[in-house]
């Protein structure tokens, strides 16, 4: 891998969240029975027309004012010639010459302290093609057209990345952002939103691009990882074999993680594109794009920077908070019972609330937590009520059910000891017990301290601070 470059760009296919489709008014509503949302429009039947739906063009040019794009004051509809048994009407209504979406950006930041810029090249309006099934009928396929007609916004990155890992983190920023500007609710299990992504080779140091494969329809983030790590292994040992690529679409089989070959890679001109007579061009003013600027909400990279200027937060723990739209909500109502709790709020809230989230399989708008029942626990740290360690017993306690963190100290007896002379008793009691550790204390073993801290912590049942044990062990043992 040392002298190989890989150079990766993705496509990624964002179902729009309208209640109706693109050029029709069936429901684009998820799991109805099959076959039953797909009306004449969506069919291609003879003498029916298409209408634009307003909403999607809305979105679309929502989408280009958050990436900084060119949005096209005039974009065209265009008719994608292929034929397929999910597609009824023997053509895909895209855009191909005049997108709505040009050129735009967004930054990435793949591991702690690594900031790229990545270009997006276009994003156009198109329509969903129906859904082939292979698995129900014995040697058949069935065919679902309740997606047809659905509409994508096609978002197509510049091939600006160098690894899966950065992919990834392109990706999941694409994620993000089309869930805070609510126009894709994100959800990879039902297909809204599917990445293609287009992989080649080259040898460091050399601009030429190698033969690139696409590997298509994608549907996690752990999956498009493992996709691409292996299919740039596989074109590597190609090459070096004395191979050549070949310019094709594949497969990831998740199962035998591999990718294997689905068909040869069309060209443009396979699809023969041509503008769609039944389709007007769509003409956007700048009145319009102003309007939609203005109602923007705070997207991810505003968020993250004013969680770090105001809030003092790290850039890391910034990004990972302000990745996901619920746990930025999460964060922000539980500093308003907390407010001079940033950090602390934001390490359980990325630390133990994340890892108990993950082990259920919850969502953080599931968490048994409330943001205010976290924003107590803090409290009761930040003013000695609990120790740290304690709080841990707390937070698994309200985890399960058991009511918020002044009931739980309460119920339990864990308010914390910081009578000065409750822990001086404690520690006399221990030295006593201990002459040998003290003459090694006193002899400059500075690590038999712990030992005496652990002694006094266990007398006390855990309740002792910590901070004062250590401070008043110290004048002791010295004195």
């Amino acid at each position: 891998m040392s002298d190989w470059e890989s150079v990766i760009g993705l496509e990624i296919h964002a179902q729009l969240a309208t209640r109706s489709k693109i050029f029709s008014g069936a429901s684009t509503a998820f799991g109805a029975e099959p076959n039953t949302q797909a009306c004449a429009v969506d069919l291609g039947m003879p003498g029916v027309l298409p209408v634009l739906n307003r909403e999607a063009v809305n979105m679309a040019i929502r989408f280009g004012v958050a990436i900084d794009a060119e949005v096209d004051h005039r974009s065209v509809f265009a008719r994608k010639n292929y034929f397929y048994p999910d597609l009824p009407k023997g053509y895909q209504i895209s855009q191909y010459e005049l997108p709505i979406v040009g050129k735009g950006h967004v930054f990435i930041s793949p591991a702690e302290g690594e900031h790229l810029e990545i270009g997006i090249t276009r994003a156009h309006l198109e329509e969903d093609a129906g859904k082939s099934i292979h698995d129900l009928f014995p040697e058949q396929t069935g065919i679902d057209l309740n997606r047809a007609g659905t509409p994508l916004l096609e978002i197509v990155s510049e091939p600006d990345m160098r690894s899966a890992k950065q992919a990834v983190a392109y990706a999941r920023k694409i994620h993000s952002l089309v869930r805070y500007l609510e126009i894709c609710d994100g959800n990879m299990q039902e297909g809204s939103f599917r990445c293609d992504a287009n992989v080649s080779v080259r040898r460091k140091g050399e601009q030429k691009l190698g033969t690139r494969a696409e590997l298509k329809n994608i549907n996690s983030f752990r999956f498009l990882e493992r996709a691409i790590n292996f299919e740039i292994q596989r074109q590597i040992n190609l090459i070096e074999d004395g191979e050549s690529v070949v310019q094709e679409t594949r497969l990831y089989d998740a199962e035998r993680d591999e990718t294997r070959s689905m068909r040869s890679k069309e060209e443009a001109n396979d699809y023969r594109y041509f503008p769609d007579p039944d389709l007007l061009p769509v003409v956007i003013t700048d009145a319009d794009i102003a309007r939609i600027r203005d109602a923007l909400p705070e997207l991810p990279e505003q968020k993250k920077q004013r969680y770090i200027s105001d809030l003092g937060l790290s850039d890391y723990n910034a990004e990972l908070l302000t990745a996901n739209r619920e746990t930025a909500a999460y964060f922000e109502e539980a500093l308003g019972d907390a407010p001079d709790q940033c950090a602390q709020l934001a390490n359980w809230i990325l630390g133990d609330l994340a890892g108990a989230l993950n082990k259920a399989g919850l969502d953080i708008a599931a968490a048994p937590i409330t943001p205010a029942m976290l924003a107590q626990l803090i409290q009761r740290i930040s003013d000695s009520t609990i120790s740290g360690k304690i709080a841990k017993e707390v937070f698994e306690a309200m985890w399960q059910g058991e009511g918020g963190a002044d009931d739980i100290i309460e119920a339990r007896g864990l308010r914390q000891i910081t009578d000065s002379g409750a822990i001086e008793a404690l520690i006399d009691e221990v030295i006593a017990a201990n002459p040998e550790q003290v003459e090694q204390f006193r002899a400059g073993k500075e690590k038999v301290l712990g030992f005496f801290v652990g002694q006094v912590m266990q007398q006390s049942q855990g309740k002792a601070n910590p901070g004062q044990v250590n401070k008043i062990l110290r004048d002791k043992l010295k004195s």
